[in-house]
């Protein structure tokens, strides 16, 4: 197993502080973070081998330490249903990539099984010159884009600071169940929290971390996408 200081150190002798998709989740996954199963496609082949494994319906991401904003780099195809879509997809992804990106440095594609519908929400984690690491929750989507629907608190969190938080967004009732709909499973919720305010507690080489979309359910969640830097400071 790749260890967090072997993932870091790596990152750093390529001169980079953004890790991969791959790289972050495995750092959440040590850190007791259930996230998505997400393998390396070096090629077409191996993507689709890939996608036959964790079967269909699967998502494809350019896995590029230069790349930072996937989807609009046109480095993200969701829902892909056969093999056949699954290889233009990886074809037209480098396509894309290498158009709007020529000098960046591919390692290939990330596999990952699409995940079922759900809520989204986004966690998130900034250093604060002043109070240090804070934790912020969000509704995902166009919740957090436009309307800045977020809580924020400072770390290390307490468990009623993070059910604070859960209530203090102002589409909080999206959460208890929406016309509708079953409420989500609030508790795994605030278990995440929890865990992401441990870990920037404990490892201090995390500088800024995004957990979205993740996927709230009636029971459990999904940590869909990660997006780690490390910190730059001395």
């Amino acid at each position: 197993m790749v260890t967090l200081d072997k993932i870091v150190d790596k990152a750093r002798k390529e001169g980079r502080t953004l890790l991969t998709e791959i790289e972050a989740k495995e750092m959440l996954k040590q850190a007791g973070i259930d996230v998505v199963e997400t393998r390396l496609a070096a090629n077409e082949d191996e993507a689709v081998s890939m996608s036959r494994e964790f079967g269909f319906p699967v998502v494809l991401k350019i896995a590029s330490p230069d790349v930072v904003h996937k989807s609009d780099a046109g480095g993200v195809k969701l829902g892909l249903k056969t093999s056949n879509q699954v290889a233009k997809a990886y074809e037209d992804i480098m396509k894309s990539i290498r158009e709007k990106y020529p000098k960046a440095k591919i390692q290939g594609a990330s596999v990952q099984k699409m995940a079922r519908p759900g809520v989204e929400v986004i966690i998130g984690m900034s250093k604060d010159a002043q109070f240090g690491p804070v934790i912020m929750f969000g509704l995902g989507g166009v919740m957090v884009e436009a309307l800045k629907d977020v809580a924020f608190r400072v770390a290390p969190l307490a468990e009623q600071d993070a059910r604070d938080m859960l209530d203090e967004v102002r589409g909080s009732a999206v959460l208890g169940g929406f016309r509708g709909g079953p409420p989500v499973d609030r508790s795994s919720l605030v278990q995440l929290l929890l865990r992401v305010s441990d870990l920037v507690a404990t490892c201090s080489h995390v500088g800024e971390l995004d957990l979205n979309p993740v996927l709230a359910y009636p029971h459990g969640l999904s940590v869909v996408d990660a997006r780690l830097v490390l910190e730059t400071r001395p």
